[in-house]
């Protein structure tokens, strides 16, 4: 039996970070590492992506402050000797509780944003990056997916070098391209963009339509995902004008064919981590055009001549007119980094667990 590892999540909401979670779940050593789940809501999307033989631990609470004593129960029963988080909200509500947990707990948190982009988007943006400065030091690891995240977490909130770990979002690129093997591309001769994920105010889809308004009229954008914000995105694109030339499919489990067959994907975020939607196209081989908030995009795009980090609207709008139509059968040579192939990142992980 290996050593038991605690992931706690939210939920299975279809988003980034909990994609990294069960991929890194699905990909750890059996014979040296026993998962398990535990959820704080057991329900979305990804429930689908749990991997076969992992226990998951449904604690049944929409909210953070009503689930913090079952929480704790759960992990005393479990007696983990890692608990890993992804979300900052999670990430502190499990250093406050340290005390309470097990003795020699070790907790392994995840920065899953840009910390100087995602707290002054929160409730009590102060409070909340006092919250980071006590107890984050306090972490036995902070994974963080770039060097911005990882400078900021030593210089602003005081974390030991040697508690911070690089590491990369995993990505499965056999297991992708198969799954992408016939591209799907809307009808119609001109460009065709897509853009990817929950549909809230962060991942900026509203700065998009605009642009596709003053774009060629046969211009195409796909939008998959679904969220908050789609009634209002909808509603945009119908006093744009455009609202023929764009298309909601809401969410999509497997997007990659969508990703392979656009000419490319676009990635407006106001602020993210690394965004997977970008890395999951390059290993399609399609483009991406992104905002220069979208996290360590600035670091994807010195590796690869397949990202245009668009600093301006105007910009951003002459990296999609600077495209030709190309529809394809198949898709493109890969073009992702080999430092984000999962077999790297899982065995980079493995290493990290074994150093706390």
């Amino acid at each position: 039996m290996g050593r038991p590892i605690a992931f706690v999540l939210p939920s299975f909401a279809g988003g980034g970070a909990e994609r990294v979670m069960l991929t890194l779940i699905g990909a750890l050593d059996r014979d040296r590492f026993a998962p398990a789940l535990v959820v704080l809501r057991g329900a979305g999307p990804l429930i689908d992506m749990v991997p076969a033989g992992v226990p998951v631990h449904d604690l049944a609470r929409p909210r953070l402050r009503a689930v913090l004593a079952p929480l704790v129960r759960c992990l005393r029963r479990l007696r983990p000797a890692v608990v890993v988080s992804t979300f900052g909200h999670v990430n502190l509500a499990l250093l406050g509780l340290r005390p309470v947990l097990p003795a020699g707990t070790r907790l392994l948190t995840r920065e899953a944003n840009t910390p100087s982009q995602s707290l002054p988007q929160a409730p009590w943006p102060v409070m909340t990056a006092l919250a980071y400065r006590l107890l984050y030091p306090t972490a036995d690891g902070v994974l963080c997916q770039h060097d911005r995240t990882a400078h900021e977490m030593a210089a602003r909130f005081r974390v030991a070098p040697d508690r911070i770990y690089p590491l990369c979002n995993p990505v499965d690129i056999a297991r992708l391209r198969a799954a992408a093997a016939r591209p799907v591309r809307a009808l119609g001769a001109g460009l065709r963009f897509v853009v990817a994920g929950r549909l809230t105010r962060q991942k900026g889809v509203d700065r998009l339509l605009p642009l596709l308004g003053h774009g060629p009229s046969d211009t195409h954008l796909t939008v998959l995902g679904d969220g908050p914000e789609r009634a209002r995105l909808e509603a945009a694109a119908r006093s744009l004008g455009i609202a023929e030339r764009v298309r909601f499919t809401g969410f999509v489990a497997k997007p990659w064919p969508w990703l392979a067959g656009a000419d490319a994907c676009l990635v407006p975020s106001r602020w993210e981590g690394m965004p997977n939607v970008a890395l999951e196209a390059l290993a399609c081989g399609t483009p991406v055009i992104a905002s220069p908030e979208a996290g360590g995009i600035d670091e994807l795009a010195a590796e690869t001549a397949a990202v245009t980090v668009a600093g301006t609207r105007d910009a951003f709008a002459a990296a999609m007119a600077a495209l030709a139509p190309a529809p394809v059968a198949a898709p493109r040579p890969a073009r992702l980094p080999e430092r984000f192939a999962l077999e790297s990142v899982s065995r980079r992980f493995e290493q990290i667990l074994d150093a706390i």
